[in-house]
């Protein structure tokens, strides 16, 4: 399925960000060269973007970027930017629950419907660290309801080994009342039956990049 191009000119109106903004952004690589289409069109060359990526990266960065500096950024990016690779969970990185709420990672609310249905520890690896910032990513949407927060809980645990080093998505869908959460490849297309709505489809790669933010 082909993706939605932006042109250069709609993409600097749209986000508010300058000429100069952009080139700098690519010159520190938070903005990779292949990201950059060229096209002819009729009044000649033109550069233009897949819309939903970039747009998707910019406001990473604007968000960002008064907190970490540039280079600090480039770095986190730079795994995602050169293969289909994604972070491999790190497993020298564990912290206490009591550390996930001060540290802004998950609410109270929601390592507690962790806790309810993975059973209670005190030390959580980075999977579980991911697990439950998911669940807390996916309950933020106001889409998720609490029975589908505890199915995704387990979708994730049993299968997301069979992931690691792959970029995947987390699915939910509905069709008349009956949830179902599944995890692809995030290069899938996915064609299901009339009646069935997606409910959130959440990119894995980019909810690693933001944990890991803030883990540093």
């Amino acid at each position: 399925m082909e993706q939605e191009l932006i042109s250069k000119k709609e993409l600097l109106e749209l986000t508010g960000i300058s000429y100069g903004q952009l080139y700098r952004w690519k010159r520190k690589k938070l903005i990779p060269e292949d990201w950059f289409i060229r096209k002819s069109t009729f009044t000649g060359q033109e550069t233009f973007f897949r819309k939903q990526q970039i747009l998707d990266r910019i406001n990473k960065i604007k968000e960002l970027k008064d907190d970490y500096s540039l280079d600090e950024l480039a770095d986190l990016f730079l795994s995602s930017n050169e293969s289909s690779a994604v972070p491999s969970p790190n497993p020298k990185i564990a912290l206490q629950k009591e550390e996930l709420i001060k540290r802004n990672i998950v609410s109270e609310m929601t390592l507690n419907l962790y806790l309810q249905q993975m059973g209670d520890r005190t030390v959580f690896p980075y999977q579980q660290i991911l697990c439950v910032y998911l669940l807390e990513t996916l309950l933020k949407t106001g889409e998720l309801s609490l029975d589908e927060g505890k199915m995704m809980l387990q979708t994730f645990e049993e299968h997301y080994k069979k992931f690691e080093g792959k970029k995947c998505d987390l699915i939910v869908t509905r069709k008349m009342g009956v949830s179902s959460i599944m995890l692809v490849s995030s290069s899938s297309e996915i064609h299901f039956d009339n009646g069935v709505k997606i409910v959130v489809r959440l990119d894995v790669a980019r909810c690693i990049e933001e944990l890991n933010l803030k883990l540093k």
